[in-house]
């Protein structure tokens, strides 16, 4: 007994250090530091507004994670939550590079159900927490935001109750802020207990999400041709599902109004300048695949490119693939230097205005996010 009890403390010994490097490791592949961002928002009816604004400053928020960390990969993603009796109680959307999927999934998120004033927070914040696709490692740095205006319900037996919840949150090295909308006591008592166990920030908004600023710049209309332009570049290959998502993606960047393209445009030129040149995220571009050298022409079946490559000759494609790769560089050097006049205006415009704006869902988020990021 003694003899398997000390093979057993040995075998630890050598394992689990072993396995914990391994895990470890598995953050640094990219050689990239790593930032996941989630939200787990309130989707009731009451939450309508705030809901409406998210899907209009998702691009300002991925841009603030971006410029506080520009050397990182970013994940982010969402846990819808309502209560039960309505259409879902959860609804997971994984953590994620891709972006765009996140802003699509976030697109079709309606404010409905809810009716007792309690919902089913306890349930979300353990989703979030628990199953979501958290990376492993030290040096993650792995940001929750709670984002609702009603208290948990403290009499579902089957729930995890929050302190619990954030007790594992803790172990995971996940700091969860908790975002009120609105101005009701009983949420405000909870929520600040959430901020606190978290390790993150309580932060007090308007209902409709306050006054979200939609700065209009001399640079917003030669953005949004300059970015229709650069998606002309984008070659979609793989599957037949994977190259109508790169089509969906890029129409989905010409039909947003022209407050969320130029923000999105911001973003994607951040994230050209991050990886060599990819201006859609997540998979399925030929040519910054092929740029990154991640994949080989000669590998790619005929059956996963576009019909207009697939009468070409071998030579052919190549050249074709070639002029796209100098155009999309030429353009996204273009891009790069109008956003930052861009920036440069939005700042100025920034201070001039007014002071409730300091109040809105996304600078108080990008807020926590520039602080929580650098520590």
């Amino acid at each position: 007994m003694h003899l398997h009890l000390a093979r057993a403390a040995a075998l630890a010994f050598f394992v689990l250090p072993l396995l914990w490097s391994a895990q470890a490791a598995a953050t640094t592949v990219t050689g990239k530091p790593v930032v996941e961002v989630a939200f787990v928002l309130d989707t009731t009816g009451s939450m309508g507004p705030l809901i409406e604004g998210a899907k209009r400053k998702i691009w300002s928020i991925a841009t603030a994670i971006v410029d506080a960390n520009p050397d990182a990969e970013i994940r982010m993603g969402l846990v819808a939550y309502r209560d039960i009796g309505d259409e879902y109680v959860t609804k997971k959307f994984e953590l994620t590079k891709d972006i765009q999927d996140l802003y699509a999934n976030l697109l079709e998120l309606r404010a409905r159900g809810g009716g007792d004033w309690p919902e089913s927070v306890n349930e979300a914040l353990e989703v979030a927490v628990t199953k979501l696709s958290w990376t492993q490692g030290a040096e993650i740095c792995r940001i929750m935001f709670l984002v609702g205006d009603a208290p948990p319900h403290m009499d579902y037996a089957q729930d995890t109750k929050y302190p619990e919840v954030l007790r594992m949150a803790r172990d995971r090295g996940i700091i969860v802020n908790a975002v009120q909308a609105g101005g009701a006591r009983d949420t405000e008592r909870v929520w600040r207990d959430i901020a606190q166990m978290g390790h993150g920030r309580y932060i007090p908004i308007p209902q409709d999400g306050g006054h979200l600023v939609v700065i209009e710049t001399p640079y917003d209309h030669d953005i949004i041709e300059l970015q229709d332009e650069i998606n002309g570049t984008v070659i979609p290959y793989g599957p037949r599902r994977q190259r109508s998502d790169v089509e969906h993606k890029t129409k989905q960047a010409a039909a947003a109004p022209a407050s969320v393209a130029t923000d999105m445009a911001g973003y994607l030129s951040r994230n050209a300048a991050r990886t060599s040149g990819e201006v859609i995220t997540g998979d399925g571009d030929l040519v910054a695949d092929l740029k990154a050298g991640r994949q080989k022409l000669s590998a790619v079946k005929d059956d996963d490119l576009p019909d207009a490559l697939r009468g070409m000759s071998a030579a052919e494609r190549r050249a074709f693939i070639d002029r796209q790769m100098a155009k999309r560089q030429s353009l996204n050097e273009r891009m790069a230097a109008l956003v930052k006049q861009r920036d440069s205006y939005v700042r100025e415009q920034a201070k001039k205005a007014p002071a409730p704006a300091a109040n809105s869902f996304d600078r108080a988020v990008a807020d926590a996010l520039s602080v929580q990021i650098k520590r």
